[in-house]
């Protein structure tokens, strides 16, 4: 029987490094953002409407996007929050509902990860939803030192996706990563063996 998973959480959560894991045991594991990277590229779907939109000073001499510029300019302004969401979600959930309709025809089980799956409504798509899981005081720390934010742009990343305690009630299972790699991916290898064994609070 066919199962879909998806896995989410929540900026400098811990995520990939679960998905990384889960590829390297053999599992397809679907990366959204890697998606969207895509149809923002040159000659991709979200390309054109995206500079159509911001106009040609989010581009780089090569054509590409300046990532970390489209990403000010929409995490620093509700509004653009709101166009982005509508205008590039749309076509987003539609190359995602492509890419796992012909995955579920070849793979009895894989995985998607989302980072916004339950703020974009896409809890419905699986049978089990899996949350990356940290402390906020341990994400904000991670994010600054990953992306070298200050507190004020990291929070601002923060306020953009719903809490991480807000999505804890909704996942079917919580991977805690306030601990080593070593701990998070024990958990993980628990419930790829059936082993129920995770607390929800």
């Amino acid at each position: 029987m066919r199962k879909i998973i998806g896995i989410t959480g929540g900026i400098a959560s811990g995520k990939s490094t679960v998905s990384r894991f889960l590829r390297q045991e053999g599992y397809q594991v679907v990366d959204a953002d890697a998606v969207v990277h895509q149809l923002q590229k040159p000659g991709g779907r979200l390309y054109r409407i995206l500079v159509d939109h911001f106009g040609e000073k989010i581009l780089l001499e090569n054509g590409e996007l300046n990532r970390p510029l489209l990403a000010s300019l929409i995490f620093s302004n509700p509004e653009e929050q709101e166009w982005s969401k509508e205008t590039q979600g749309e076509l987003i959930r539609e190359e995602l509902g492509f890419v796992r309709d012909k995955l579920a025809q070849t793979e009895d089980l894989f995985f998607m990860d989302i980072p916004l799956l339950f703020e974009q409504e896409y809890a419905s798509w699986f049978d089990e939803t899996w949350l990356v899981y940290v402390s906020r005081d341990t994400q904000m720390d991670r994010l600054m030192k990953r992306d070298y934010l200050t507190m004020e742009d990291a929070q601002a990343r923060l306020a953009s996706q719903w809490p991480l305690e807000e999505k804890k009630r909704l996942a079917s299972h919580i991977l805690d990563n306030n601990g080593s790699r070593e701990q998070l991916l024990s958990q993980v290898g628990s419930l790829l063996q059936g082993g129920d064994t995770l607390e929800r609070d």
